[in-house]
């Protein structure tokens, strides 16, 4: 990469350092350096034998809740067992130290509360909770998990006795939750907004960054922003951010 890359590091420093509402929005990429691999990637082994938009869908569930989760859960879990690395440590030393006032994530795994981030906006939601799909009552994901691997599946709700229970995301086909309408409405203060791991394939998260008027893309694959981005960098976030914050540490500023 030589003098390009760290010139583009450099700039990105400035730009987070300069602004006054900096935030991230961070998409799949972000993940699969803990293992966990998105949806679009071939030969994937989370996904290579099944069609996640057509498997786990709103529709697939209500049709057939028990495959849906005999399908799913392994998924689930495997999501759900991730640890944080670096690009997520670093941004949450970047939000502890002020140089962050929040994520946008598309991803489920919550992989940015595990790493420290405090103001994090879920728009896909997380495996942390479920519902009932009848009652609307919320319990821990862990008593769904339970349930169907003791043999309970589909998992009814311990409140009502009736209603299946659904894991707090966004499936394909649901409506958006209140968090996407919060992290749009923040999103009005930001002046610059690092756009992490994400394609912006997936709509209407894929709009936000027109709501920006200074970007940094930093992401393997071409995004329809590049153009407009003021620093695109081709690299794999973990090595981009713990390289950031070494170039923050060198202006003493960390």
């Amino acid at each position: 990469m030589g003098e390009g890359y760290q010139e583009k590091l450099r700039r990105l420093a400035e730009l987070l350092l300069s602004a006054n509402y900096p935030m991230a929005l961070t998409g799949a990429g972000i993940s699969t350096e803990s293992g966990i691999p998105d949806f679009r990637s071939p030969g994937t082994g989370l996904w290579e034998k099944i069609d996640p938009f057509k498997e786990l869908s709103r529709s697939a569930l209500m049709r057939n809740p028990a495959r849906f989760y005999e399908i799913g859960l392994p998924r689930f879990r495997q999501i759900r067992s991730a640890e944080p690395n670096p690009a997520h440590l670093v941004l949450a030393e970047l939000e502890a130290h002020g140089y962050l006032k929040g994520i946008v994530t598309q991803n489920i795994d919550g992989l940015h509360i595990k790493a420290g981030s405090k103001n994090v906006f879920e728009v896909h939601g997380h495996l942390r909770t479920c519902s009932c799909m009848r009652c609307g009552k919320e319990d821990s994901f862990d008593f769904l998990v339970d349930l169907v691997e003791s043999g309970v599946n589909p998992p009814l709700c311990r409140f009502c006795q009736e209603g299946v229970l659904r894991p707090n995301v966004v499936l394909f086909h649901d409506p958006m939750p209140r968090a996407f309408y919060d992290a749009a409405e923040t999103l009005q203060y930001c002046d610059f907004l690092m756009v992490i791991g994400s394609s912006l394939q997936v709509y209407p998260v894929a709009y936000l960054p027109a709501r920006v008027e200074k970007l940094a893309i930093i992401n393997i694959s071409p995004t329809p922003y590049d153009s407009k981005a003021l620093v695109v960098i081709r690299e794999k976030a973990g090595k981009v951010f713990s390289d950031l914050w070494e170039v923050l540490r060198q202006k003493g500023k960390v």
